[in-house]
């Protein structure tokens, strides 16, 4: 039988996964409602609209796979909060720019 205390630690690091990949989903879902009011805000041309949807794309991309081997040399615990409060950062910022590429910018990271 396991231990009640590592039960508890494992329901709240899946917990906080799930809610990790929640926000990963929402973030690339939400953006499409949003993009008429960010072309009216920034205005953005239709083409670099999708830049918008497409840069958090790749960036998620290429930082999971280097995000894969900075986990296994630091450490995954570290590398996950640290990413997370880049994350959240980069979604702070996107909510305060004033122009197109630096929306991009802010998706990317």
């Amino acid at each position: 039988m396991s231990n009640p205390q590592f039960r508890g630690a494992a329901g709240l690091a899946l917990l906080l996964l799930c809610t990790a990949n929640f926000l990963d989903a929402m973030d690339v879902s939400t953006i499409g409602v949003a993009l008429p009011a960010i072309q009216a805000e920034l205005g953005m041309q239709a083409t670099s609209l999708q830049w918008a949807v497409s840069a958090y794309v790749l960036g998620y991309g290429g930082f999971l796979l280097l995000g894969g081997r900075v986990a296994d040399i630091f450490g995954h615990r570290r590398v996950f909060l640290w990413s997370l409060a880049v994350f959240a950062a980069a979604s702070i910022a996107g909510g305060f720019v004033d122009s197109g590429p630096t929306l991009i910018a802010a998706r990317l990271v």
